[in-house]
């Protein structure tokens, strides 16, 4: 084996060492990569700007970009914030007489059937009686300060994740390259012209490509949003949003969308009788069936084959 490659092989298994050990700056990098590339092209866009016959300063244009980010998100988080609202209101107003008039009908009914077919051999009611103790419980058993504690924690966790992520990614868009070139000349002359346009196609590729993404989160929001709201489903827009985010999760995320429409349908709507519910049901279902054909059809064979420049028959 010649000496280059095995030097090559050594420096990529330390990397990877030093990687595992350094697990969380590592997944802060990364996440920083990623960042950047999406940032990138509209960071070089504002950068090109002129001024006063002057370009805007790459720093002013870096910081132009995260203000886009931030408005983004800030819209996204608004949306979360009337369910999130409506929830925690009907969660303070439970009345747990109320749930267990609201449950004894059906589990009686079970408790019937597992009398008629011999299945259990206890006193007539034990089973309702378990599920109110099991309510109490569940509901004396919340530790508001344990709550408090770890909701700060993890504020804390993600606010240091953030800073970090937000520095990293900010000379990464600075350096615009210099990085990349400092990489390059580790390379041996030999292999340096192919690894400049391998580096620079694969760069090129996963920009296109989380544009992509970006794209097709937009669509399916708005296909869904439309959908839903049709269907007169309460927190469209929200449900749109989650299930657009949740769709980049591949085969979980559809069906994770789907049943959080379920779940916010449940809990908002007004029911006047089973039938209601099960319409409900199959509207959103149908709203996401719908969307997902559009998708997997449509969107995935149109967006990526022009993205990463090829065949929809591929996609």
């Amino acid at each position: 084996m010649k000496k280059p490659i095995v030097i090559l092989i050594i420096i990529i298994l330390l990397l990877l060492a030093a990687g595992w050990y350094f697990s969380n700056i590592t997944l802060y990098f990364i996440f920083s990569v990623v960042l950047a590339a999406i940032l990138r092209p509209l960071t070089n866009r504002i950068n090109s700007i002129h001024v006063f016959g002057q370009h805007v300063p790459r720093w002013i244009s870096i910081f132009i970009s995260y203000i886009v980010v931030g408005v983004i998100v800030f819209l996204i988080g608004a949306l979360f914030v009337p369910l999130i609202s409506a929830q925690i209101q009907v969660i303070a107003t439970y009345d747990l007489d109320y749930i267990y008039e609201q449950i004894q009908n059906p589990v009686g009914k079970i408790e019937d059937f597992l009398f008629q077919y011999e299945i259990i051999q206890s006193e007539p009611g034990f089973l309702i009686k378990q599920v109110r103790e099991n309510l109490v419980s569940s509901f004396s058993m919340l530790n508001v300060q344990g709550i408090i504690n770890t909701i700060l924690n993890t504020t804390s966790s993600i606010l240091l994740g953030f800073m970090a992520i937000s520095f990293i990614t900010f000379f990464l868009l600075l350096e615009n390259g210099l990085l990349r070139r400092n990489i390059m000349d580790l390379v041996p002359n030999s292999y340096f012209e192919l690894a400049v346009a391998t580096f620079n196609k694969v760069e090129r590729l996963l920009s296109n490509y989380l544009v992509g993404l970006v794209i097709q989160l937009s669509c399916i929001f708005s296909l869904a949003a439309i959908g839903l709201t049709l269907m007169g489903i309460e927190y469209a827009l929200t449900i749109a949003m989650f299930a657009a985010v949740a769709n980049l999760i591949p085969y979980a995320g559809p069906i994770l969308g789907a049943t959080f429409g379920v779940i916010v349908g449940l809990s908002t709507g007004s029911f006047e009788g089973s039938n209601e519910i099960f319409f409900m049901i199959i509207k959103i279902l149908s709203v996401f069936s719908v969307v997902q054909l559009t998708d997997n059809v449509v969107l995935q064979p149109l967006i990526f084959s022009k993205s990463v420049k090829a065949h929809p028959l591929e996609i």
